[in-house]
């Protein structure tokens, strides 16, 4: 990470913007990465992590923006790939409420600072009533109380769709009934998602690094434990990692035991293009997890409705994520290419073409 260039990584990847904030009586420092607009503004959670250099935290936020524009295109809805990395020790702000109250409302008004181009959300340690706060100084923030809530059960959902999907394509059908799932990681999201796939008759293998998330999670559903690093060699039929991405990479590949890829966790691939084809190459069906992990963002953009936030209009797009992942599976059987090269087209053709369409001029000649 020493060597990470970030304008060099802008133009590879057609980022637009890189945003640095700092507040330095409460301690916050952030960056806020725009991949792409074309199809609305951007819109992706904001994390907070305790990562090991800076360098880590700016890479993590810029890689997360870009699979957002790719999962919202996928997703068919006008929004375009952003996404926040907050760095440093969350345990810090919990502890003070006085701190965190000017810590997230500073954060606040640095995201009104961007005039709406990024829209912020829940991630990993920003749930709800961490939202509320930031809410009291920009409108540029979904998932709130009262409105979409929680996007955690609706991510949860829309892969539980994707993961019967896989099973539809390489059983002949949907169901997990006697199948064995690992779960890697069992937050919010894996674990609405164990319960659901405890709910169709899977049999559960997980880890976590929170026994208390563990123990919940066991307690539901029954499931066997294992150790952090022993969850990529065990025997079963789909691997659903659902916490920190690049969990699938040089050194776990040789080591999975799995037919099926297809988890909750965002760039779950370490390197797309190398990891990518070789699980294809192995013969593990790897089901694009910016398709796959699609629901929250499909059900906070339904906040966005001027008309308001309709639930069940929400969970009708969710559902639609086992078709569209039907669609990639079969066009990647029959083209011959790794299943992620399938999405990244279809999602690229959508952008391609709406980018066409915002060339036309709709308020006279200047």
């Amino acid at each position: 990470m020493k060597d990470f260039k970030i304008f060099e990584y802008m133009e590879q990847y057609s980022y637009e913007q890189v945003n640095f904030f700092h507040h330095k009586e409460s301690g916050l420092k952030a960056v806020t990465a725009v991949h792409n607009t074309v199809l609305g503004p951007a819109l992706g959670g904001s994390r907070f992590w305790n990562y090991a250099t800076e360098e880590e935290a700016i890479y993590d936020a810029m890689r997360l923006a870009r699979g957002m524009t790719y999962k919202s295109s996928l997703a068919g809805i006008n929004l375009g790939g952003g996404k926040t990395v907050i760095w440093g020790d969350v345990n810090r702000i919990k502890a003070d409420p006085v701190l965190a109250e000017s810590f997230w409302r500073a954060f606040g008004r640095y995201i009104e600072s961007m005039h709406g181009r990024y829209i912020t959300a829940a991630d990993m340690n920003t749930g709800e009533a961490v939202l509320s706060i930031v809410n009291q100084e920009t409108e540029h923030v979904v998932g709130l109380p009262g409105r979409s809530g929680n996007p955690s059960p609706k991510t949860a959902r829309g892969t539980f769709r994707a993961i019967q999907a896989c099973c539809e394509h390489l059983y002949g059908t949907k169901s997990t009934k006697g199948r064995t799932v690992a779960v890697q990681g069992v937050g919010e999201v894996g674990r609405v998602l164990c319960e659901l796939l405890h709910e169709d008759g899977a049999n559960l293998i997980i880890t976590d690094i929170n026994q208390d998330l563990i123990d919940r999670v066991v307690k539901s559903t029954g499931a066997k434990v294992v150790k952090p690093d022993e969850i990529y060699s065990v025997e079963c039929d789909i691997y659903a990692p659902s916490a920190m991405g690049a969990t699938v990479n040089k050194d776990t590949i040789p080591q999975l035991k799995c037919k099926i890829v297809c988890g909750a966790a965002n760039n779950v691939l370490a390197h797309q293009d190398e990891d990518g084809t070789a699980l294809h190459e192995k013969g593990i069906l790897y089901a694009p997890d910016y398709l796959a992990n699609a629901g929250g963002v499909i059900n906070v953009f339904h906040e966005l409705n001027i008309k308001g936030y309709n639930e069940e209009n929400a969970i009708k797009d969710i559902d639609q994520i086992y078709d569209r992942m039907l669609d990639v599976l079969t066009k990647a059987k029959e083209s011959g290419k790794p299943t992620y090269k399938i999405a990244n087209e279809i999602a690229e053709a959508r952008i391609a073409a709406m980018s066409n369409v915002n060339n036309i001029r709709t308020k006279g000649l200047v």
